[in-house]
């Protein structure tokens, strides 16, 4: 089993597409140690984002400096693809309790496909949609916001909601945020039990992204 994603996320989705290799050598150098791809197919979301190719561009980089993909699948049946988004180098694949019928099916294939097997929590979803399937996920990741578009504001119901799910799922497996995440709402998130912070403009729309990627991972020691 890969080891558990921990620490500061950087979303390519806020990034520069034109120079992409380029600015994720740059929060590489800030510390990151995941760099987080979102996926959507414009029908669980309605923007349409990237796919497998995505990945497989920038897998070889991002695990030559000793990191991990997170990619985080915001579209509706995502057992279809799972098998291609692996082979494309991602570490770690999320699937939405509310996109599938299937949660379970589509986790345990994460797992077959030798990639850590993580579960996404919408807003209005309770903690409870995961104490089924505790132990066919190695992560959880709460929706800060409603997913599908970037720079939205921080949800603050989700300090309790985080609090209730590592309640729920005991110390070990990895707690994760998404969405208005920045140094003062990690480290907030960080205090209420989450250990994985995906920020995406808070990073890549910093004059000095690898300066962001250490002030916010600085935060949740601080």
């Amino acid at each position: 089993m890969r080891e558990p994603l921990k620490g500061v996320a950087p979303s390519i989705l806020a990034a520069d597409f034109g120079r992409l290799a380029e600015q994720v050598a740059t929060v590489l150098a800030g510390g990151a140690k995941v760099i987080h791809v979102d996926v959507m197919d414009g029908h669980f979301v309605p923007p349409i984002t990237m796919g497998p190719l995505a990945v497989e561009a920038i897998a070889e980089q991002v695990h030559a400096a000793g990191a991990a993909v997170d990619v985080h699948l915001m579209i509706e049946r995502p057992e279809r693809q799972i098998e291609a988004f692996a082979q494309g180098g991602a570490d770690s694949i999320t699937v939405h309790a509310e996109a599938t019928p299937h949660v379970q099916y589509a986790l345990q294939s994460v797992r077959d496909a030798g990639c850590l097997a993580s579960l996404a929590l919408n807003p209005g979803t309770p903690v409870e949609a995961a104490s089924e399937l505790a132990g066919d996920l190695d992560m959880v990741l709460c929706m800060t916001v409603n997913p599908g578009w970037g720079g939205q504001r921080f949800l603050e119901h989700s300090i309790a909601k985080l609090e209730r799910l590592r309640t729920l799922l005991g110390p070990d497996p990895a707690i994760e945020v998404d969405g208005g995440i920045d140094t003062e709402t990690a480290r907030r998130c960080a205090a209420a039990g989450a250990t994985v912070f995906v920020a995406g403009t808070a990073v890549f729309g910093a004059r000095d992204p690898a300066q962001k990627v250490k002030e916010i991972g600085a935060a949740l020691t601080g």
